[in-house]
């Protein structure tokens, strides 16, 4: 009798030799990946930051310890470096994965080893927000010359962008097991990530915003990170943070799931 696609994840340490294939696979191309994943954003950065910052000059930020003016290239900064880890996690999610799953069938020849599809699923998840990790601390060390911010509490940030890389990996995985070809992806980033780039104050402070969509702004998994991202690029400790890491972690949680979910429907048929 075959089993639901919906029963307990059938996980294990196994995931790690898969992990360590991508690994070796992805470190012949570090380097071109590495110029690739942070061109885009220290484009933005400069462009919007220097560019548009001398125009803007100070934003007004809301925060735990009252309003605070910053400068405009730290709001941004602070911003896409969030929509970095969530650029990253996602293509590696979906292109890369869906290459490896569909494409090269590397997923199949992976399963004739004692390996379940749940441990791949699992490894191209951590996978995914791995190489989001590496890109957010490329794009920090840069931050960091460039004196955008030099608080200590970017130790704490690393981790939050780590954990918003593995959120945004769990969530790009359901497209990937969706997906029939690459073009399907455009759905994800024109209907999901592109709006949600726009009201997650990552370049303008969402009090701007209408109330019903500032609204359903609050529970966007990229407005949390940047909730909990910004504050610590000023030197201060978000607030609400264990509200923001909650939606963080339910969002993974929950996506994680259901991508294995599908995966397995997937791979049944």
């Amino acid at each position: 009798m075959n089993q639901s696609i919906w029963r307990v994840p059938d996980l294990s340490l196994r995931w790690w030799p898969v992990f360590l294939r991508n690994l070796l696979v992805w470190r012949k191309l570090a380097i071109p990946s590495l110029v690739g994943n942070i061109a885009e954003p220290l484009m933005w950065l400069v462009a919007f930051g220097y560019g548009m910052g001398a125009l803007v000059g100070r934003v007004t930020v809301q925060g735990a310890g009252g309003a605070a003016q910053v400068p405009y290239i730290l709001f941004l900064a602070s911003g896409s470096i969030c929509m970095s880890a969530m650029n990253a996690a996602s293509f590696e999610a979906l292109y890369s994965a869906f290459s490896r799953m569909h494409v090269q069938k590397t997923w199949d020849g992976i399963m004739n080893a004692p390996i379940s599809l749940d441990s791949v699923v699992l490894a191209e998840m951590l996978w995914a927000a791995f190489k989001a990790a590496f890109t957010v601390t490329a794009i920090l060390a840069v931050m960091l010359a460039l004196d955008i911010s030099h608080s200590p509490k970017l130790l704490v940030a690393w981790p939050v962008l780590a954990a918003a890389g593995i959120t945004f990996s769990c969530i790009a995985l359901i497209f990937n097991a969706l997906a029939k070809g690459y073009d399907f992806f455009t759905y994800y980033f024109t209907l999901f990530m592109t709006p949600m780039m726009f009201l997650s104050g990552v370049f303008f402070p969402r009090d701007q915003l209408p109330p019903a969509l500032r609204w359903l702004s609050d529970w966007l998994p990229l407005t949390n990170a940047v909730e909990l991202v910004r504050p610590l690029f000023m030197d201060r400790w978000p607030e609400h943070a264990v509200r923001h890491g909650v939606v963080l972690a339910l969002y993974a949680v929950i996506a994680f799931w259901v991508a294995l979910a599908l995966t397995r429907r997937r791979f049944r048929s």
